[in-house]
């Protein structure tokens, strides 16, 4: 995963409904996050810190509290 996305585009395309799928994994002893745009054959978007090339939560709890106050209902977890 190379490319990724910032915070506020992440916010911009969940009010635009663009966002099709949200996965929740990890990433060594950490959490990360990715979005689908389009389809099956569609690539995944990590979710990028302004620092770091990948974003990540100590626990499952915060992500999912990052979630909720994006507005996004729902995703999926791989361990």
């Amino acid at each position: 995963m190379r490319a990724g996305i910032q915070e506020e585009a992440l916010r911009a395309m969940l009010e635009g409904g663009a966002v099709r799928e949200v996965l929740v994994s990890r990433h060594g002893e950490k959490w990360g996050l990715a979005i689908r745009l389009g389809g099956a054959g569609s690539r995944w978007l990590p979710l990028r810190s302004r620092r770091e090339a990948l974003r990540t939560w100590s626990s499952l709890t915060a992500v999912g509290r990052f979630a909720d106050a994006q507005g996004i209902k729902g995703f999926a977890v791989e361990l």
